[in-house]
């Protein structure tokens, strides 16, 4: 544990108070205590305060020595009281940002935490948000509330907006490498922002106000959402039209100009970009312009779910069998590959429309012990050779690399691949369906009921 009057800064302080010690927050503090920096790390969960103070991580990302080096050195702990967000001279707000039930920007974690540093608010702080939200939240949100306590921005505290840019399960672009951005509501805001981030950031973006750098959060995100949803569109399109979708994303990344390589998926998930375009779309609302783009996309990554279970269904019912009367296995709930991560993720809609069809369903994933989700809770099943054998259908909804997929192939009886694992595994073999999704257990019509040329020729 810091001793507060030992261990502080030369002015008696603490130089970085995060609140919110999650994806964003844990890796932060870690980075800053790295160098050198004496950090407070607030969170509302008793629990993860307690491992972080005995140095365990929660985080796939970082490991207990990640933590547990910088509280041995003095550097980091943990704490639930707020009151002393007043001990740091920067305090970062890393809060989550979900959407309601009605699928609107939920923000109420944010307005929580700036209430916080409002009432403990003293001069020469620098308060800075990351947490993704949508134009206009630092300056209309966040501003007036600070503003109440008498203090002036940019002359007693400062206010910056730097989004954001964590990647779980990347292990190249960290936080200290990946370019951050940063924009302020003054130029003197945006001063200290920069001072304090280059103390142990790489490469800083500075932006011409905070609105620009929520505006660039969203952006990025956005265009990873509408050219998901253009290319599963493409997937729904190939599939009608009897084509290999995955056949053909390879055949045009080949191009080395002018092509960006989009994959297709059964549905987006992670907290940012199935979220992030919504607080955008939900701002323009208010402005009476409708996002065209955004709303198209987000429709089309929403129907992919239902897409892939039409994909189950038929192949069951090639092989003569219901939905009803089928135990389908899903291979991974994370919503990407090599996380545990299952925020958003799109199988948990997969679990409930094969269920609210009948069907038996169980689970694999090895980074996720049991899924909840809206008060319900799947146990994660452990993959064998009898559970693949005993399975109507295995279902790939995540790509995690430590699973055997020659081993899917060769003992489940149907085999529907939606992130075109089983590509290497197949080895030529075995083709997928018509439309690339269904690469076990399709069986083709019999050869007298195709039409041919001759017998479509009018006479």
């Amino acid at each position: 544990m810091l001793d507060h009057t030992e261990q502080s800064s030369g002015d008696g302080r603490l130089d970085l108070g995060v609140v919110g010690l999650g994806y964003v927050g844990l890796p932060l503090v870690v980075e800053a205590a790295r160098a050198g920096m004496r950090v407070l790390g607030f969170d509302v969960k008793e629990e993860t305060v307690l491992s972080t103070n005995r140095g365990e991580s929660h985080l796939n990302d970082l490991t207990d020595d990640d933590v547990g080096d910088c509280v041995r050195a003095g550097r980091l702990e943990a704490t639930t009281d707020m009151t002393r967000l007043r001990e740091c001279d920067t305090v970062s707000i890393c809060v989550p940002t979900p959407l309601s039930k009605t699928r609107d920007p939920d923000i109420s974690f944010i307005l929580s935490a700036t209430e916080a540093v409002a009432a403990n608010l003293r001069p020469t702080q620098l308060i800075l948000l990351e947490s993704t939200t949508y134009p206009g939240t630092t300056r209309d949100v966040l501003l007036p509330r600070l503003e109440k306590t008498g203090f002036r921005v940019g002359k007693d505290f400062f206010l910056c907006f730097s989004p954001e840019r964590v990647d779980p399960g990347n292990r190249v672009w960290l936080t200290k490498n990946t370019p951050k951005v940063i924009g302020g509501i003054t130029p003197q805001c945006l001063d200290r922002g920069k001072e304090f981030y280059s103390r142990f950031i790489d490469t800083l973006v500075p932006v011409s106000s905070v609105e620009v750098g929520e505006m660039t959060k969203i952006l990025e995100n956005t265009f990873r959402a509408v050219n998901i949803g253009l290319v599963n569109e493409i997937a729904l399109i190939s599939d009608r039209l009897g084509v290999d979708v995955w056949e053909v994303i390879e055949a045009a990344a080949t191009k080395p100009f002018g092509y960006m390589k989009f994959t297709p998926g059964p549905g987006l998930g992670g907290h940012c970009i199935p979220v992030d375009p919504r607080y955008l779309a939900w701002k323009m609302r208010s402005l009476n312009y409708s996002t065209r783009f955004i709303d198209v996309a987000s429709e089309i990554n929403a129907e992919m779910p239902f897409f892939v279970v039409g994909k189950v269904r038929e192949a069951l019912n090639h092989a003569r069998k219901s939905v009803s009367e089928s135990r389908v296995l899903i291979l991974g709930v994370a919503y990407k590959s090599e996380v545990d991560d299952v925020r958003e993720s799109p199988a948990v809609d997969i679990l409930r429309l094969l269920e609210a069809d009948g069907a038996e369903v169980v689970y694999h994933d090895p980074f996720v012990a049991s899924l909840e989700a809206n008060g319900t809770v799947w146990e994660g099943a452990t993959l064998t050779d009898d559970l693949l054998s005993r399975v109507d259908a295995a279902v790939i909804v995540t790509d995690h690399r430590s699973v055997d997929y020659e081993k899917v192939l060769e003992l489940a009886p149907i085999v529907v691949d939606t992130r075109n694992a089983t590509q290497a595994a197949r080895r030529g073999m075995l083709r997928p369906n018509p439309g690339g999704w269904i690469v076990k257990g399709y069986r083709s019509p019999p050869a007298d009921t195709i039409p041919t040329e001759e017998s479509c020729t009018d006479e």
